[in-house]
């Protein structure tokens, strides 16, 4: 099976750290790549930043349509245009943060979310309640690093590693789900310096994929998540006018 993983920003050191830890997970008969949005943000903190990621997610997995790609993971915590993706790809297409909040959900009878940037709380807290996990996330808290820092301050590793200690200190939580791709590669150092389980969305959506496309299931393609009716769009946005059909 082929599964490619998407980075919605245009960072290709962040695509880099995010294929590492894919790769880690999938299966020996899966292959698997990541790639970097063609056009959009250098990195996803603001709702302006999510939806202008968008186009360069759908274009990604266009080409992956085109190349016989089975399935599809959207490796930002927003889950930007995950439903839009969900139209376009053949496939199952998976959010990192839909595939964290469930696997930590298994694990305990809540979780806390670290996060970047104060101002993502709020769009991670309304994916809690579109996934339907009010029950078991227990807190929403930011370590106050931007996307780009995680690669490039070198105290990092240490700020997350607190603000995962401080969450699960005042939720009394039984898991970690880190809320941005770019802490993927923190994760089981997280885990052994705090332990407790700690999720990074990246492997467990890139796990949740490949056993969707192992069971032999595609989406459904009746109704509000079939193949979007080609039109005319104009501009910048002229190509995406019309798309690959599935069977």
């Amino acid at each position: 099976m082929r599964i490619r993983v998407v980075n919605p920003n245009t960072t290709r050191a962040m695509t880099d750290t995010i294929e590492e830890c894919a790769r880690a997970v999938a299966g020996p008969g899966t292959l698997l790549d990541a790639v970097t949005a063609e056009m959009g943000p250098a990195s996803i903190e603001s709702h302006y930043d999510e939806a202008l990621s968008v186009p360069g997610i759908l274009a990604a997995i266009r080409r992956g349509e085109e190349e016989g790609v089975d399935g599809y993971v959207i490796a930002c915590f927003g889950d930007p245009g995950l439903d839009a993706a969900r139209e376009v790809a053949g496939g199952p297409v998976i959010g990192i943060a839909e595939a964290a909040m469930e696997t930590a959900s298994h694990l305990g009878r809540g979780f806390s979310v670290v996060t970047t940037l104060s101002r993502t709380i709020g769009r991670a807290a309304d994916l809690v309640e579109r996934y339907g996990r009010q029950r078991f996330c227990l807190g929403i808290h930011a370590c106050e690093l931007p996307v780009l820092a995680l690669d490039s301050d070198p105290d990092a590793r240490k700020i997350v590693t607190e603000a995962c200690r401080e969450a699960v200190d005042a939720d009394g939580s039984d898991a970690i789900v880190l809320g941005c791709a770019g802490m993927a590669d923190l994760c089981a150092h997280i885990r052994d310096e705090i332990g407790v389980p700690v999720i990074d969305g990246v492997a467990a959506a890139t796990l949740t994929v490949q056993s969707l496309v192992t069971l032999g299931l595609r989406k459904s393609g009746r109704g509000e998540f079939a193949t979007p009716p080609p039109k005319p769009y104009t501009g910048l946005l002229r190509s995406f006018g019309t798309f690959p059909h599935h069977s």
